[in-house]
């Protein structure tokens, strides 16, 4: 999930599209700690900042569908520049497909292409499938790839593939790659094998936080028997953690910041000395991702990646002990 939000006072519509559209500003990422409150009827709203400049930019949007599933409050909207899926009533974004030629989000779906290279031969497992933005990134960069997506809601997977294409990862491309989706809780111990997976990505959120069960120990010694022998996670671990927001923590050096973040800690008790961290630059939301297995050699993982992220993957730095 990303923290860039659109302020929607949101209400539930079963139509497939309200056939409006309305002028769209794009918001600065948001921190998990922030929250935008809506109690009036307005448009929707995000405001896009780059580095250079921080002013609002208009452009028009179209929601194309509004609907209210068992799970989530469902909002995908359509822009000149790309289409977006919002869920829950934090309206924050959790998928985005971009239009034209540059695929990549800017955000931290893109970090996700670059785990193949650093895992064995293997499926790869995407908990938290949402709209398939991951699942849409990394088989363009490794068409081969045998993608497992899993997603608890039925409704919210009809939705992606009716609006993000998620239908064409699922019939084998030219190469043999495709995306298997799995309608069913990702925790499900029915539904795995052990060793089974290379490779798992997770992002699991629900109303705008890490789901409770990734800050438990237990949970991470389950998951880490679903990977084969030098297979690793790579994690989406939210930003800040609520018990950390009103400390200070200046004697922090910058190798050890991630212990703000509860998902972290809890991995690295299940995988103690195996886990490396990184931070997303602000304007990209602040997000704290972690990694399992010891550090890849940087030097060469950043040769193999795509351009777009060969200096990205050099910030991974091992999460050191700390007391």
């Amino acid at each position: 999930m990303c923290w860039f939000s659109l302020v929607v006072p949101f209400t539930p519509i079963a139509s497939a599209s309200t056939g409006e559209t309305h002028r769209l500003g794009l918001f600065r990422p948001l921190s998990p700690t922030k929250s935008l409150s809506s109690t009036t009827i307005s448009p929707c709203r995000c405001r896009k900042s780059d580095s250079t400049k921080h002013e609002e930019e208009d452009e028009p949007f179209q929601v194309l569908t509004a609907i209210k599933s068992k799970y989530n409050d469902i909002l995908i909207v359509d822009t000149p520049k790309a289409r977006m899926l919002l869920l829950d009533s934090s309206h924050n974004v959790h998928s985005i497909l971009q239009k034209g030629d540059d695929k990549w989000t800017g955000s931290y779906w893109d970090e996700f292409a670059s785990l193949p290279p650093i895992v064995p031969e293997g499926p790869i497992a995407i908990y938290g499938l949402g709209g398939g933005t991951a699942a849409h990134l990394m088989l363009d960069v490794w068409p081969s790839l045998q993608l497992e997506g899993w997603e608890i809601d039925e409704i919210l997977i009809d939705k992606a593939r009716e609006y993000f294409g998620l239908s064409n990862l699922e019939r084998n491309n030219k190469v043999g790659g495709r995306l298997q989706v799995h309608v069913d809780d990702a925790f499900s111990p029915v539904q795995h094998l052990p060793a089974r997976y290379a490779g798992i990505i997770i992002d699991l959120f629900s109303d705008g936080k890490v789901l409770s069960q990734l800050q438990e120990v237990a949970t991470w010694l389950e998951l880490s028997d679903r990977i084969m022998p030098n297979g690793r996670l790579m994690v989406n671990c939210g930003g800040v953690s609520e018990s950390f927001i009103d400390e200070k923590l200046d004697h922090l050096s910058v190798d050890d910041i991630w212990i703000q973040n509860s998902t972290i800690k809890a991995i690295t008790k299940a995988f103690p000395g195996q886990v490396n961290w990184k931070r997303m630059p602000e304007i990209q939301g602040q997000n704290y991702l972690a990694l399992t297995g010891p550090l890849p050699d940087l030097t060469s993982w950043s040769a193999i990646v795509p351009g777009h992220l060969s200096e990205s993957v050099k910030q991974w730095r091992p999460c050191r002990p700390f007391h």
